[in-house]
This record gives C-alpha cells, sequence and structure tokens, in this order.
C-alpha cells in the first residue's frame, strides 16, 4: 500500500513538473529587467560611483580628525587597523566600479566604431585600478571583477603583485590614448566631456582630446609614484606623458557635478550626515591655512555655533583668528578640559570642515585637475625630468595655486577669490618659490589642494615625504612612523583564504605598516 501510494506521489510530482515545464521561462523573467544597456550608461555610473577613502585618508594625512575612540569611531585617529575604515575603497570599486567597467567594456565590444568610449572605458578601469593599489598593495587585478562574465573560476581571484599592475596600467594608459580618434562617435553620455558634463563638449574631435589630456595625466600621475623607488623609470614615463599633452587648464579638469536631490557628494555625506560632532579640522592643517594666510580658508574650514548641527547654522564664524584644529591623537574627553579648547554646542570647540561649500553635498567630485597636474610638472621640472629647470618649476608651482584658487569658484557658496588676494598670497615668505625648499613647498600645496580627496593626498604624502608631519604618538600600533596602507578586508580571509594569505606574505604582512612597491623605505 505504501509502494502504490509512493509511486502515485512520484507520478503526480513529475506531471507538475512536466506542466509548469511548458511556462517556466515566461513566469521566471522579469518583464522589466533590463536586458539590453548602453555601454555608454554604465561607464557614466563609473564616473559618478564615489571611490571611497573620505575619512581614513584625510586623517592619517592630518586633514582632519575624529577624536572619539571607542566602538564604531576607533579608527585612525589612534592607529587603529580597522576594516570599518580600511574597507571602503575596496568594497566600492570590485562590485561596483570595477564590475560595471569589465560589463560596459564587454557591452561595447559589440559596436567596433566605438573606439572612443573602449578607450575612455579603459582609462578609467586604469584610474580605479591605480587608487585601488596604492591604498592596498598586492590585489586582485587580472582576473578581477570578471565572474558575472566568465564563469565560477574567476570568483576567487589570485591577488597580483603590485609592480606587475603598475606595469600594466602604463601598457593600458599608453595603448588606450592612442586608440582615442577624432573620427570615432561622439559620446554624450561621458560625465566629464559628454553633451552634459561637467565640461561640456558636442564633438568627437574634442571630447577625444579632452580624454588624451586625461589618460597622459593619469600616466604623469603614475610615472610620479615611481620617484622614490626608480628615479630614472619615474623621469621616462613623466617625461612621455608630459609629451603627450597632458591637463593645460581648469578647462580641461576632470570632475563630477551633483543636484543636491537625485545625485549628492558621497564622500561629503558622511561628514554632513555621520553625526558631524565626531569630526573636526586637525591641527597640522588648521595652522598651515592660518599661518599662510591661505584665502582658500574661509571655504574649506567653518567655526559653528554647534558642531552637531553645522548646516543649521546659516552664518558659520570663518575669521582666521577664530580657527583653531584639533591636536591629532587626543581623546574627546580629553578636549573638554584645559590646556584644550572645551566643549561648543553639542560638540567640541574647534573648527570643522566647512558643510557649505568645499565639504558641502553638492560640491564637485574632482577626479583630476590641473593644479594636481601642474604641481607635479612643477616637481618633474626641478628635478630635470622635463625642460625647463627652476624658472620652469616657479611657473608651474604657481600656476598650479591660481589654478587651484580659481576652481573654488565652483563649489557652492563662494565667490571667485580676488587676484590680489592670490598675489599676495604667492609672496608669502613660507609659499613664494624658491628651489633649495621647491620639494617641500610643491607638496605641501598639494596637501592642501587635494583636501576632499583623500587617495590622492594619501599617495602623495607617502611619495613625497610632505609635509612633514608628525606622527600620531597615540600608542606605537605603526611602530613610531605612519600607516603606508590599508590591511585587506577580514572576509577576505573566509572568501578567499589561499589568495589572501598568498598575499599577506608576500606584502611582508597583511599590516598597515607594510608598504607598497613604490614606497620605499
Amino acid at each position: 500500500m505504501k509502494s502504490i501510494k509512493l509511486n502515485i506521489i512520484i507520478f503526480a510530482a513529475l506531471f507538475t513538473l512536466g506542466s509548469c515545464d511548458e511556462g517556466f521561462v515566461d513566469i521566471n523573467t522579469n518583464p522589466y529587467a533590463v536586458t539590453d544597456i548602453d555601454p555608454g550608461l554604465l561607464f557614466a555610473g563609473a564616473q559618478r560611483t564615489d571611490l571611497g577613502g573620505w575619512e581614513s585618508e584625510h586623517t592619517i594625512v592630518q586633514h582632519f580628525v575624529n577624536p572619539h575612540n571607542s566602538g564604531a569611531t576607533e579608527g585612525p585617529n589612534f592607529n587603529a587597523d580597522i576594516d570599518n575604515f580600511n574597507n571602503g575603497i575596496w568594497n566600492n570599486a570590485y562590485p561596483n566600479i570595477i564590475k560595471n567597467l569589465n560589463q560596459a567594456l564587454f557591452l561595447a565590444e559589440s559596436f567596433p566604431d566605438r573606439v572612443n568610449l573602449r578607450s575612455m572605458i579603459r582609462i578609467w578601469k586604469a584610474q580605479t585600478f591605480m587608487n585601488v593599489v596604492d591604498s592596498y598593495g598586492d590585489v586582485p587585478y587580472f582576473n578581477a571583477g570578471y565572474a558575472f562574465l566568465k564563469g565560477d573560476q574567476f570568483f576567487y581571484p589570485a591577488y597580483d603583485d603590485d609592480a606587475a599592475i603598475y606595469a600594466d596600467l602604463e601598457k593600458e594608459l599608453k595603448e588606450a590614448v592612442a586608440a582615442l580618434s577624432a573620427n570615432a562617435p561622439f559620446e554624450p553620455n561621458d560625465l566629464f566631456y559628454g553633451s552634459n558634463g561637467s565640461v561640456k563638449s558636442t564633438t568627437a574631435a574634442v571630447q577625444a582630446e579632452k580624454w588624451k589630456k586625461l589618460g597622459n595625466s593619469l600616466l604623469l600621475r603614475l610615472g610620479m609614484r615611481y620617484s622614490k623607488v626608480d628615479a630614472n623609470k619615474a623621469a621616462g614615463i613623466v617625461s612621455a606623458a608630459f609629451s603627450g599633452g597632458v591637463l593645460a587648464s581648469n578647462d580641461d579638469n576632470a570632475f563630477v557635478r551633483y543636484d543636491g536631490i537625485a545625485f549628492t557628494n558621497g564622500a561629503n555625506n558622511g561628514l554632513v550626515n555621520n553625526n558631524p560632532y565626531f569630526y573636526y579640522a586637525a591641527e597640522p592643517f588648521v595652522n598651515q591655512l592660518k599661518s599662510t594666510e591661505d584665502p582658500r580658508t574661509k571655504y574649506i574650514i567653518a567655526l559653528y555655533k554647534n558642531p552637531a548641527d553645522p548646516l543649521g547654522d546659516a552664518a558659520p564664524n570663518t575669521a582666521f583668528a577664530d580657527q583653531f584644529g584639533v591636536p591629532v591623537g587626543v581623546l574627546n574627553t580629553s578636549l573638554v578640559n584645559a590646556p584644550y579648547r572645551g566643549t561648543r554646542g553639542g560638540g567640541y570647540n574647534y573648527s570643522q570642515m566647512n558643510v557649505k561649500s568645499v565639504a558641502s553635498q553638492t560640491a564637485p567630485t574632482w577626479w583630476m585637475t590641473y593644479s594636481e597636474v601642474a604641481l607635479y610638472l612643477a616637481e618633474a621640472a626641478q628635478r630635470g625630468w622635463i625642460a625647463g629647470g627652476e624658472a620652469a618649476a616657479k611657473q608651474y608651482y604657481e600656476s598650479a595655486i591660481r589654478a587651484d584658487m580659481d576652481r573654488y569658484k565652483l563649489y557652492p557658496n563662494t565667490t571667485t577669490i580676488p587676484a590680489a588676494e592670490i598675489d599676495a598670497y604667492l609672496a608669502h615668505p613660507d609659499v613664494a618659490y624658491n628651489g633649495a625648499n621647491g620639494l617641500k613647498l610643491i607638496n605641501t600645496q598639494l596637501w592642501v589642494a587635494l583636501i576632499r580627496n583623500g587617495v590622492q593626498a594619501f599617495a602623495n604624502f607617502r611619495r613625497s615625504g610632505f609635509p612633514a608631519l608628525t606622527p600620531n604618538k597615540f600608542n606605537n600600533l605603526y611602530e613610531g612612523g605612519f600607516a603606508r596602507r590599508f590591511s585587506y578586508p577580514d572576509y577576505e580571509l573566509a572568501n578567499n583564504s589561499a589568495n589572501y594569505k598568498a598575499a599577506a606574505a608576500a606584502m611582508g604582512g597583511d599590516k598597515m605598516i607594510s608598504r607598497v612597491f613604490w614606497d620605499k623605505n
């Protein structure tokens, strides 16, 4: 009897499955799913996607700090190695930017004439990976972000040697720039130089020329990274990038604008919405701005009536004399007592980032600017890697500062910085260019210019050694020095264990004081 019942159940199940199979595809297909998309849209999404690095890098280079040291707030201000602060770039780059760029490049292969789009994607993918390598060292590269396209053998990619990745990035940038053509189709979705780009163009010729400059400028940045580990190689790459044509003015800047409604500045969301009373300008950075009477200061930092509600202060105090930064590595429980400045409203009596302008949710994201490029060229000229020597270095240096100050008119709630104020700044004894202190002056200006571009600020600080900051001595977890990289996400040990262990061993240990290949002791 049991056997008969079992046979009936099996027969019924098979009959049901067979009947369902006829409509299986229709039932399980989402009629509203996007199955065909212009790769240009995926590319634009990658341009707009925040890379991460909004807090930790700025803390390490002492732009701003979080003096709270408990639970989720424990981080770089206390030399801690915490996933919450280390994973931002990894978590944004791999599942979002890199995956989408791979998909866009795959789809673009179906459009043989769109060679410019493929070049743009390759350039932007190289830019993304350069930042990932600079942050972690050895990382998955050659097989990364392909599992959804090529199968499960790519689910657990090996970590590639960071120097080998850099060599391939150099190749990618050079090939992609060379392939750009004035005769290829115009790509309107490009957020930098497309129809609605931050710097609009309407023809493929203009767009291609802008991207050539951007690609060569990224190559310039890559070349500068070799300055400590291989000066001859650095000189060769920098010279090639310069000869190919780099960003020449603010009209070439690569950046993204935000309307504050549909899209906002992701890096600044944390400063505005993540308990703003946690974040304060760091003392070394504030002292730099004040001591040089930097005209950008009022747009970078401010003092609020209530640090817990900076957006609620219609007229924050931006006077030079009233700005003070929180000392690095000091606990919030110490700030309430002498010799520190005590409390103010719902926070502490110190300057914060100006959420009305530089730290606004509608502030642009600057990916590559002429000011950054010109400062690299100033260093290259000072080192003799490009022609002109000290005279050219001075010219690039001053052009960079003027361009950076002019850039501030694109931030919300700002006005154009007057030429007289810029001239006075350039003449200041601690700013005026001289070859003897050239590298220090140039890279200190990069420190200022890269405010809100933490990934680049952290990388250039490690590369150049400037500004000459005092290490955070809250504890000795960094052995008396600075963090040199971020540790890999903890979940990699569980998800990609063998490859993680091999990479950690190759890096000399998965530690914050291990160094990427170009950060030679």
